[in-house]
Formats: structure tokens, C-alpha cells, sequence
């Protein structure tokens, strides 16, 4: 689908996720992302590993999907990591949706959902060369609290963790 029919298309609608959308998330993770930043097949399986432990704290992680007439355009969960942290995870928009505000977008209801919870911080794990996605941590108020050169799915990377006091 060209780009331009994305952004003329109708309203994108965030719901939270049912059947099917998690191992669609995956799929797209390991087939878009992987070739996107030439990641190697272990990312796939970490995104499994993180969405598989979705859905076990009822009240204490949210998912929320963003569609537009039935084409899921992105996503993100909230996950908790203790009683008052809580994990943004899994934040991805599909390349054509991409620039309509959309990670923001998720990315505010992710920290609407950790306020809401009662978390008292919200963080979340990132590679220094996503830059749009890093843009968007920063205005949202996140800080970064840690970067280390390190080895991630075959490939050298700065990985950083960011942090937003709640």
C-alpha cells in the first residue's frame, strides 16, 4: 500500500488487543524489524518471549492497538516489572503510518494507562539509532538513565534504558 493512501485514509482507532493481534505483533516484529535494522532472528524470539507474559496481571499492563479499518497500524503494552515500575514495551508502528503522530499517540496512553495503574516510574529499553522513537520518549518527559555499547541480535548497538518519573 503506497504511503499517501495511509494518510488519507479514515480515523485510526486504539483498542485494547484481541485474538490473533498478539502473534500478528510478532510476525511483524520479525519480519519488518528484523530487516529493518538487520537484526537477526533472536529478536523475534525475544518480542515472543516479552508478549508471552502478556496477560497474566489483570489491571497491572494494558496493550493498546491502533487500527484503521481492520489493518492493525501499531501498537504498544505496558507491562509491570515491580509493585510501583512499570515496562513500556513493544512500541511499533508500520512504516506507512509512520509521521502521523501515531507512536506519540501510544505512547501517551501507555503513560496515561501506568499513572492510572499507580506505578511510580515507567521505563523502557531502546537502541541509541532509533531516533524518531527516541524523539518521541523525550518529549513525552522520559530521561535517559543508562547507555552501554553492547552486542544486540548480531549486531553492535548502543543499548539504553529511559526512565519517566510518574
Amino acid at each position: 500500500m503506497p504511503e499517501d493512501s495511509t494518510r488519507a485514509a479514515g480515523p485510526v482507532d486504539i483498542r485494547p488487543p484481541k485474538p490473533g493481534d498478539i502473534g500478528w505483533i510478532i510476525h511483524r516484529h520479525g519480519t519488518v524489524i528484523t530487516a529493518e535494522f538487520g537484526w537477526g532472528a533472536g529478536f523475534e524470539t525475544c518480542i515472543a518471549e516479552i508478549l508471552g507474559q502478556f496477560g497474566h496481571h489483570p489491571g497491572r499492563e494494558a496493550g493498546f492497538v491502533a487500527e484503521r479499518d481492520g489493518e492493525i497500524l501499531g501498537s504498544v503494552f505496558v507491562m509491570p516489572e515491580s509493585e510501583d515500575v512499570a515496562r513500556l514495551r513493544v512500541l511499533y508502528v508500520e512504516a506507512a503510518a509512520r509521521g502521523l503522530g501515531l507512536g506519540r499517540r501510544l505512547v501517551d496512553l501507555a503513560i496515561g494507562f501506568a499513572r492510572d495503574a499507580g506505578y511510580r516510574k515507567l521505563k523502557l529499553w531502546t537502541h541509541e539509532f532509533q531516533k524518531p522513537a527516541r524523539t518521541i520518549y523525550q518529549a513525552a518527559g522520559f530521561r535517559l538513565a543508562n547507555a552501554e555499547k553492547t552486542r544486540s541480535f548480531g549486531v553492535d548497538v548502543v543499548s539504553e534504558t529511559w526512565e519517566l518519573d510518574l
